[in-house]
């Protein structure tokens, strides 16, 4: 996996109004950063020029100077097993750039949150629900555990209930079977 930094990815408003939040929910923040990061997946490395190619594809947005930013870092992405509509796009445009090489790109947040005092695993629960769509997306402890978003799960095979013949029983006996199953 590639892994590419990107631009800024909140305005100072929306910065503003995310700090705002953590000050009402009693958290000791005093700063955030936050960019985007994107994640290549691979079939083969790329050459010196398909990765300047790459770079200059996902060069998008307002620019900063280069920067080594400062916190405790916190990477959303969304959830695994899903493809993002910005994975799906931006996959077709680097295809169609003649990047065969990736598989799939897909492109994360990653938040700098410096805090006047650590932060408590409580606390960290509170500011995890204000950074990200529970529904949609997770929050990872650094940038390489992005890699589970490539994963490919085989899936299980095919069973049927017969609920005609078999009625409630049957169901009964399916759903302790197949929680056996999912759990191996």
């Amino acid at each position: 996996m590639e892994i590419l930094r990107g631009s800024p990815a909140l305005s100072e408003f929306r910065v503003n109004k995310l700090l705002e939040s953590c000050l009402e929910a009693g958290l000791p923040v005093t700063g955030i950063y936050a960019e985007f990061m994107h994640f290549a997946h691979l079939e083969a490395p790329l050459s010196d020029e398909e990765k300047e190619k790459l770079a200059r594809l996902l060069k998008y947005g307002p620019t900063l100077a280069e920067h080594a930013p400062e916190g405790t870092l916190l990477v959303v992405t969304p959830r695994p097993g899903t493809i993002s509509p910005w994975s799906s796009k931006a996959t077709d445009i680097a295809h169609n750039c003649g990047l065969t090489a990736i598989k799939r790109l897909e492109r994360g947040t990653a938040y700098y949150v410096e805090a006047s005092q650590a932060l408590s695993a409580e606390q960290m629960v509170v500011l995890k629900g204000l950074i990200h769509d529970r529904m949609m997306e997770v929050v990872l402890d650094n940038l390489e555990a992005a890699g589970v978003l490539f994963t490919e799960a085989q899936p299980a095979p095919y069973s049927a209930v017969d609920v005609l013949s078999g009625g409630r029983k049957a169901l009964e006996e399916a759903n302790v079977s197949l929680a056996g199953a999912g759990r191996r």
